[in-house]
């Protein structure tokens, strides 16, 4: 509790980042609104309870870089999970409150856009998979590279001095972030091979999301 009221207090400091994470969420929650899609007591709860899976599975840390960024548990199958039953919106919306709490658990914050890449925006691309519903395999793929994308740039413009000397901003970036997120993919690939995506769903008796 101490390190999420001092993660608060800390962001609390910059209230351009606030302002701006405030902007990505109402442009979240209006897409969804012009997407039709009813956020339900059944989805609210397990959007939570999927975030708090995410977080458990993401303190178990297999390594970690010394600059941010580690190998899990399968921290993303949570996000990507409900992407797979809901749609990539939902997941989108999913990723988005995972990156807030990973921000205020462990906030750093250079500039807003900054705080964007390398937080919110990451998590948020894992709902990519909800487009690929019936294929989990590329599913994860594709939403794994999609946050590695947002880490990449990151990388490179904010994180690049980091870089040995003489050493491209670019690969130094593409070596740093690959190192740990390919790793954790697999790791995400491998659980989601193994487990009954759709008995899962069946069982927790998910009714899918329509548009009116």
């Amino acid at each position: 509790m101490k390190t999420l009221q001092s993660g608060i207090l800390e962001l609390s400091k910059y209230p351009l980042t606030l302002l701006t994470l405030a902007g990505v969420i109402l442009i979240i929650l209006v897409f969804i609104r012009l997407k039709k899609i009813t956020l339900t007591v059944r989805i609210i709860s397990q959007l939570s309870i999927g975030l708090a899976l995410s977080v458990i599975l993401n303190l178990f840390k297999i390594a970690e870089l010394p600059s941010g960024g580690a190998i899990t548990l399968g921290g993303m199958v949570p996000i990507i999970l409900l992407s797979l039953f809901y749609g990539p919106e939902i997941g989108f919306l999913t990723g988005f409150m995972y990156g807030i709490l990973s921000l205020i658990l462990g906030p750093y914050i250079l500039h807003p856009v900054q705080v964007l890449f390398d937080y919110p925006l990451p998590f948020m691309a894992l709902g990519l998979a909800g487009f690929f519903k019936d294929k989990k395999l590329i599913a994860t793929v594709i939403a794994v590279l999609g946050r590695f994308t947002f880490h990449f740039i990151s990388g490179v413009v904010f994180w690049g001095s980091n870089a040995p000397e003489g050493m491209s901003p670019y690969l130094y970036s593409l070596i740093y972030n690959a190192s740990y997120l390919g790793i954790d993919g697999l790791i995400c690939i491998v659980i989601l091979t193994l487990i009954p995506v759709n008995q899962i769903y069946s069982i927790l008796n998910k009714n899918s999301i329509h548009s009116h």
